[in-house]
Parts: structure tokens; C-alpha cells; sequence
């Protein structure tokens, strides 16, 4: 099959699995097709699949992956500072690294929301749909959401990574409280902790709950580096942990504390 090929048998699965999609008309050119996949695949409750689905959809986004440009970290430099640590600016679904950051709501089911453009939607975008089903065969078994500051770890799937740790970050309401910053840095140690206990040698963080959850840029980065450094002088499990910007704040606020 080509890509093409593997584009439309997808959306075509997607669209007769649910009575109410049907009907809808498939984009003719490659860009609205890739949205109306990327949508489906959003949308899409955790529920069983057939395995040629399955493989297709692998098939796909290996490709897909790969067309959207891999970095790998063993090509990236270090801050001056300390050789262990390293600032990358740039989509963290294309760093090759052992394990990626993602930062999750409590149900930890990845992001509903058609087309949305927080990580969680990008990570279960182009992991596929496996990490969903793994997620919630995961939170099914814990029987209650997640609570802020913990993690989870899964299979990285079709991402160039090996491994995804998923965590829940604080939401400030108002003003930033003494909990909220112990919460935060709990979501760098336990993503720390978990990640080294699976042999992990390199780690990737976003800048966790800066986004939509309304945590001040620079001082969340204040307590992401400090609580690595902390982690750094009891563990020497991990070699690499990068710190993942998007923003050019986020970029010179990280560039300034290292």
C-alpha cells in the first residue's frame, strides 16, 4: 500500500465505525485528509480493534513519522553548565530519546478534542490509538483519575521514542501556592523515579502545566531544574534529561537558568 492508500482504508474504518460519520465525504486533497484522520483517531473511544487496522495504522505512522523529520538526541549539545542537561526547542512527538513527557488531564485518556493543539493530542496522534487502549486498560485497573503530581509509564508505540511517562500537573486557579510548587516538582521526580526503575537513559519534559493550566513560565522552570539537579545528586541512572521548549519565552527563560 502506499501512504495514500493507507490514508483512506484508515478513514474509511473510522467513518463506517460510527453510524453517525458515514455519510461524510473524504477530503480529495492530502491535507484535509491527514486533518480528518488525525480528528477520527481524536475522537475515537478506547475500544477494541481489528489487528489489520492495526497494522495499517502502524505502517502509516512510521511513515507519517518519519516524513515529519526526527531528532535524535544523541545529536543534540548539552548547556555548558552541566553535560547531563540539554534545552531543545522543537515538537517533542519527533525527538528520538528513550522516554517523552506528557502532560495529561486526570482521566489520562489523551485529548478528545478534534485537532487540538496541546501535546497530549499530538502524543496519541501519532502514537496511535494502542496508547489509548493502553491508558485505559491502565486507569480501568486503578479504578479512580490520577492524582496530580504522579505518573504513568506506556509504550511510546509509533513515536520515535521508546517510552511515554504521562503525568498530571497542578491547575492554578489564582495565585501560585507553596502546594502547587510541591505538586509540580512531585510530577519531575515521579516521571524521574519511574523512568530510571524502566532503564531509561534519556528523558524529555515539556514545560509541564505552563499551558492551558496556567503555571508562571519562569518559575515552573525554576522548579523543573531544581528538582532534576535534586534527582541528579541521588540517581545517576539517567544520562540525559532534556528540557522541551516551544515557546521562544520558554526558550530564553531556560537558556537564563542554566
Amino acid at each position: 500500500m502506499t501512504q495514500d492508500e493507507r490514508r483512506n482504508y484508515l478513514i474509511e474504518y473510522l467513518l463506517k465505525e460510527e453510524a453517525g460519520l458515514r455519510m461524510r465525504k473524504i477530503p480529495k486533497d492530502k491535507k484535509g485528509q491527514e486533518d480528518m484522520l488525525r480528528a477520527l483517531m481524536n475522537v475515537r473511544p478506547p475500544r477494541p480493534v481489528g489487528e489489520d487496522f492495526l497494522k495499517i495504522q502502524d505502517e502509516y505512522l512510521l511513515e507519517r513519522n518519519r516524513e515529519r523529520g526526527i531528532t535524535d538526541v544523541a545529536d543534540l549539545k548539552p548547556v555548558s553548565s552541566d553535560p547531563r542537561l540539554y534545552i531543545w526547542q522543537g515538537d517533542i512527538t519527533t525527538l528520538k530519546c528513550d522516554a517523552i513527557v506528557n502532560a495529561c488531564n486526570s482521566q489520562m485518556l489523551g485529548c478528545f478534542s478534534p485537532l487540538h493543539a496541546c501535546i497530549d493530542n499530538f502524543i496519541h496522534t501519532y502514537a496511535g490509538i494502542e496508547l489509548r487502549l493502553e491508558m485505559y486498560e491502565i486507569m480501568t485497573k486503578q479504578g479512580h483519575e490520577e492524582e496530580t503530581g504522579k505518573a504513568k509509564i506506556t509504550s511510546a508505540y509509533n513515536l520515535p521514542s521508546k517510552y511515554i511517562l504521562h503525568t498530571v500537573g497542578p491547575i492554578i486557579q489564582w495565585a501560585v501556592t507553596r502546594e502547587d510548587e510541591e505538586l509540580l516538582a512531585s510530577c519531575y521526580r515521579e516521571c524521574l523515579k519511574l523512568a530510571a526503575a524502566n532503564g531509561v537513559q534519556s528523558i524529555a519534559f515539556c514545560c509541564l502545566s505552563t499551558g492551558v493550566f496556567r503555571f508562571p513560565q519562569q518559575r515552573a522552570a525554576e522548579i523543573a531544574t531544581d528538582t532534576v539537579k535534586q534527582f541528579f545528586e541521588k540517581d545517576n541512572r539517567i544520562q540525559k534529561v532534556i528540557f522541551n521548549v516551544f515557546q521562544d519565552k520558554d526558550l530564553e527563560i531556560y537558556n537564563r537558568i542554566l
